[in-house]
């Protein structure tokens, strides 16, 4: 009886330490990207001021740092006093050169009907309607510059030049302001990354590569530990101070701030790895085994385990020493 309890024993031992297994996993190199980790800065593609059409005080501000604005909207309101008074005055002239018109209309009607019965000269009734075309062309050019004053109080209303979000308002209710003077910035662009890497990586740098972002917050201490995506879209042919820059386009980044800065992992050049399927790997006691095919059996090896590498045959998880290609490793 003590016998075949020390066989089940020694049974269930064996089946413990090699599981059973489905087949064999030859080990091959696989060439992967160099990943450097750096900080990116959020940039706008472009920064467009809202600018003051006509000098004056600032009435009203309608937005504040960070409101979201459309094109055409009233972003702030500018005030010169002196407009109103010059609106009353033209509205003055107006009526006293409407009445002079309907004086020299009176004139005329008046003419013509003497001329009818003989009793004036031609040449009267063309001095009367000479007089009323003079006020007539004179209500005209008072009509217009009437306009051009109510024209200048339509343009006290500062607009956003288009869409995007207020980065800085410099002005305050009650500032004095000058035509053409900056009321607001607003990012009207779409939000890119820019980077900036040490010369030594210039040559490695290539447009369309693919980086990854860390999380929000200059958080995360591994790639792996990312949030989104982005592209190389440019890299700029200069270097300034020993430093080479390039922008990279990344979808999801509205909400971010300008000029706030995230970790990026850039490829900077490519490495040979080893590296075998997850359920290759076994963990007894808190060290990382895989099982090796050999002319004696199937025999555990220790390893070091290294980062996770995604490739087109699905995840693997890399082999910092233990294996070398061409090892074929049994796979549970």
């Amino acid at each position: 009886m003590a016998r075949f309890n020390l066989l089940v024993v020694l049974l269930l031992a064996a089946a413990t330490a090699h599981p059973a297994l489905a087949g064999e996993f030859t080990v091959n190199t696989i060439v992967t990207p160099e990943m450097k980790a750096v900080f990116g800065q959020v940039r706008s593609r472009t920064v467009v001021p809202a600018r003051a059409r006509t000098g004056g005080t600032i009435r009203a501000i309608h937005v504040t740092e960070g409101s979201e604005v459309e094109e055409g909207q009233v972003v702030a309101i500018v005030v010169d006093d002196k407009i109103a008074l010059e609106l009353d005055a033209a509205e003055a002239r107006i009526k006293e050169i409407t009445s002079q018109l309907d004086n020299a209309r009176t004139e005329l009607d008046r003419a013509e009907q003497l001329l009818a019965r003989g009793v004036v000269s031609q040449g009267r009734v063309d001095q009367a309607r000479t007089q009323f075309e003079v006020a007539s062309n004179q209500l005209a050019a008072a009509e217009a510059s009437k306009a051009v004053l109510e024209q200048r109080a339509r343009e006290g209303e500062v607009l956003a030049p288009a869409t995007g979000r207020v980065l800085t308002v410099p002005v305050t209710p009650g500032s004095v302001v000058l035509s053409g003077e900056e009321v607001a910035r607003i990012a009207s662009g779409q939000y890119y990354l820019r980077l900036s890497l040490p010369e030594r990586h210039a040559a490695e740098i290539r447009e369309g590569a693919i980086v990854r972002l860390g999380q929000r917050g200059l958080r995360g201490s591994a790639a792996a530990e990312t949030e989104f995506e982005g592209r190389i879209a440019k890299v700029y042919p200069e270097i300034s101070e020993g430093r080479v820059i390039a922008d990279v386009e990344v979808a999801g980044l509205g909400d971010y701030f300008v000029n706030e800065r995230t970790l990026v992992w850039i490829p900077v050049g490519s490495r040979d790895v080893v590296a075998v399927p997850p359920e290759a790997i076994t963990t007894r006691h808190g060290i990382d085994y895989v099982s090796l095919a050999t002319a004696d059996g199937p025999t555990d090896i220790a390893v070091i385990l290294g980062e996770s590498i995604a490739d087109a045959a699905g995840e693997r998880i890399e082999i910092l020493s233990g294996l070398r290609a061409g090892d074929k490793v049994l796979v549970p």
